[in-house]
């Protein structure tokens, strides 16, 4: 579940409390952990509704002026049920202290390689990690769409993935783009394996 950063700052303020989606899956459950870039969301409930039951109150807890700026939001998903969702902050995202280490011990630096491995080993991409560091490296910033072309991957692969390494603490998104954290930098220097630039990767 995507949140608007305008949205996330209000959720941290305490401001709102509300978000309404239309999906024709539901991606979320009641006590759901969001991992966002002001720290972690909870879910607290969600229940099915329609645009009718949308009160001018609900918009403005979901951080919308208006009723129909969000219903109007909604409607351009065309199939799908609405949803109601309840949510609050709920801690600081523990991968923002990782992140920020400039060096680690031994056996962290090799935790995190067997984790890095398994990501390869697993992926029907072939290996995929070092390249992507690599890529992060030389092209900070640059978005998904065309950083995607430079790993010879789909940009929605590519935006899935990257998020595996930033669960690790290695990566940090912007709006728009990525860039290596400190740990990522780290880490990257430490790999056996880095590719030449213009190898076609």
């Amino acid at each position: 579940m995507l949140i608007k950063q305008k949205h996330l700052e209000g959720i941290l303020s305490g401001n709102i409390t509300l978000a309404f989606r239309k999906w024709k899956n539901l991606s979320v459950k009641k006590d759901s952990l969001l991992k966002t870039s002001i720290g972690v969301v909870k879910i607290t409930d969600i229940t099915e509704t329609d645009l009718a039951q949308i009160s001018e109150e609900d918009a403005k807890q979901a951080g919308y002026d208006h009723v129909q700026a969000l219903t109007s939001e909604l409607e351009k998903t065309v199939n799908g049920v609405v949803y109601k969702i309840q949510l609050s902050y709920h801690q600081p995202d523990p991968r923002i202290d990782l992140r920020q280490k400039k060096q680690i011990s031994e056996e962290e630096l090799g935790e995190l390689k067997d984790k890095l491995l398994k990501l390869d080993k697993f992926s029907n991409q072939g290996k995929w990690t070092t390249k992507v560091l690599n890529a992060i490296q030389e092209n900070p910033r640059l978005p998904a769409a065309e950083l995607a072309p430079k790993v010879n991957k789909e940009k929605e692969w590519l935006k899935v993935n990257i998020r595996k390494l930033k669960n690790l603490g290695l990566t940090i998104s912007h709006e728009p783009g990525y860039t290596l954290s400190p740990l990522g930098e780290y880490v990257l220097k430490m790999l056996p394996e880095k590719p030449q630039k213009n190898s076609g990767i």
